[in-house]
């Protein structure tokens, strides 16, 4: 039974990939930070990063596709959880054999193909718009994979503790001050170490420093924290953040699906339909 409802999980994520391709609001959703960050650091490119040559503009390339990986992914799928459960698109699945698991998995599909098409197509642009982009494609595809194994359970517990779309607004200005402190914008090492120190807790910063090690020249390294891009490290962080994430979202994830059903589907699209009038 749980084969088959990963094996229709994986055929509705493929159905949804498909529409979120020709569904011009889920591509600007996919691609809206890329796009206002490309957009920024084109007027930085003068500027270089201290103790080097290098533009910054093109040093940051790599932390904005981490943003977008992080808000298409684990944000992204944290609204769609929500808004299914406002709309009984969750309830309808709850009442299938194993049907959550078969709805999660299409969901979790379906976020992460966006979240690689945030990257690729920001990142074809980059290289005409940027120069000294150097891309390790082997780097890339793993540190993309890992990354995305890490913050996609964080979305579907994000989905399981909030009740409202408007309520996911404190998730996304914490997920902003770790941008701001993780060396998405500017060298981490240019930071206070207690800054620092808590931006490697989290998965942003390793993200931001996999990708950076994807696609600068290595000579860039000397400017992160111990002048490496500590790959073990990366993968280290990030497999346990996708632990925490995997054990957790279920637990979450069943709880959530227990307390759906008629009456309380109700009363969420009433107080939906409250917020817009």
């Amino acid at each position: 039974m749980t084969t088959v409802a990963i094996r229709a999980g994986l055929q509705r994520g493929l159905i949804e990939t498909r529409q979120g391709l020709t569904s011009a609001t889920e591509l600007w959703n996919a691609l809206f930070f890329p796009v206002i960050g490309s957009i920024v650091m084109v007027f930085l490119r003068g500027n270089v990063v201290p103790g080097t040559n290098f533009s910054l503009g093109t040093q940051a390339v790599p932390g904005i596709l981490s943003l977008s990986v992080v808000f298409t992914g684990m944000i992204g799928l944290g609204v769609t959880l929500i808004m299914d459960r406002e709309d009984g698109g969750l309830l309808r699945a709850k009442a299938i054999p194993q049907g959550v698991l078969g709805y999660l998995t299409g969901r979790v599909v379906s976020r992460a193909a966006l979240a690689v098409l945030g990257v690729l197509v920001p990142l074809a642009v980059a290289g005409v718009l940027f120069t000294g982009l150097s891309v390790d494609v082997v780097t890339l595809v793993w540190v993309l994979v890992v990354g995305l194994v890490a913050v996609l359970p964080l979305g579907a517990i994000v989905g399981s503790l909030f009740r409202n779309v408007q309520a996911l607004g404190f998730v996304t200005l914490l997920n902003m001050a770790l941008l701001a402190i993780s060396g998405v914008f500017y060298p981490i090492t240019a930071l206070p170490s207690w800054m620092q120190w808590i931006a490697e807790v989290f998965p942003v910063y390793w993200l931001g420093l996999g990708l950076r090690s994807a696609l600068l020249p290595d000579g860039l390294a000397v400017v992160e924290i111990g002048s490496s891009w500590r790959h073990l490290e990366t993968v280290g962080v990030l497999g346990a953040w996708a632990v925490v994430g995997f054990l957790l979202a279920p637990v979450l994830l069943r709880r959530m699906a227990r307390r759906e059903s008629g009456s309380t589907v109700a009363a969420a699209r009433e107080k939906a339909v409250q917020r817009t009038m």
